[in-house]
């Protein structure tokens, strides 16, 4: 049962992995406030998705804050005239959008502060991932410090924390706990050019990472494939 009093804000981009984080934030006994950020991105089915999951795992509310990063470009998710890569490659891939989760998690601090919440969640995950730097152990532990001195709920004594849960589990573990939570992973989005009706590509980075983690888990893949 939620609790009114322990409130958290939960990033939901629509993928699976926010998916398994908002279904473990209100298994926690959390009343669950959904944050879906629209910054541009050329994969918008995937805030329709965000929009399915959060009435699905019965958050409390669901907002959608627009932040135009397609204005600074710099990565193939916001700019047009980069091509999102149907293999991988070494080192940090032009999928990586600048600063995204460092705005995002600025964003639900904010709104955390107006809730009265002190636990913030996302799915930010280092093991079978893109090798994105602010996915990493060490950004979520320097944004916990940031929190806690950068917001006047922090200066006055309230213990902001910020939950990774999936930071060390393999893409077949998220599955697994996904479904344990009874999550319909048939309504999630992951495809970096997802179609507008959200089929995936099936070649880029994010959805290769997805079938594997169906693959390796034994379970049938539900995505909706273009």
């Amino acid at each position: 049962m939620a609790n009114e009093n322990q409130r958290a804000v939960v990033l939901v981009s629509g993928g699976m992995d926010s998916a398994v984080t908002l279904a473990m934030a209100r298994a926690r006994g959390h009343a669950c406030y959904a944050l879906s950020v629209d910054y541009g991105q050329r994969h918008a089915s995937e805030l329709d998705a965000a929009r399915r999951v959060a009435l699905a795992l019965g958050a409390v509310e669901h907002k959608t804050v627009h932040v135009d990063l397609r204005s600074i470009g710099g990565s193939a998710l916001t700019a047009d005239d980069i091509a999102v890569p149907d293999e991988g490659g070494a080192g940090i891939p032009v999928t990586y959008v600048p600063a995204r989760n460092t705005i995002m998690l600025s964003i639900a601090l904010g709104w955390a502060e107006v809730l009265g919440a002190r636990d913030i969640w996302c799915g930010v995950n280092a093991v079978d991932y893109s090798g994105y730097p602010d996915c990493r152990p060490a950004f979520i532990e320097a944004f916990g410090r940031l929190a806690n001195v950068a917001t006047k709920a922090g200066v006055e004594g309230a213990h902001l924390a910020v939950h990774a849960p999936l930071l060390d589990m393999g893409k077949a573990d998220i599955v697994r706990a996904g479904l344990d939570l009874g999550i319909d992973f048939a309504q999630t989005v992951s495809c970096y050019q997802a179609d507008p009706d959200g089929r995936a590509c099936g070649h880029c980075d994010a959805c290769r990472l997805r079938a594997e983690g169906f693959r390796v888990a034994g379970v049938a893949d539900p995505t909706r494939y273009r």
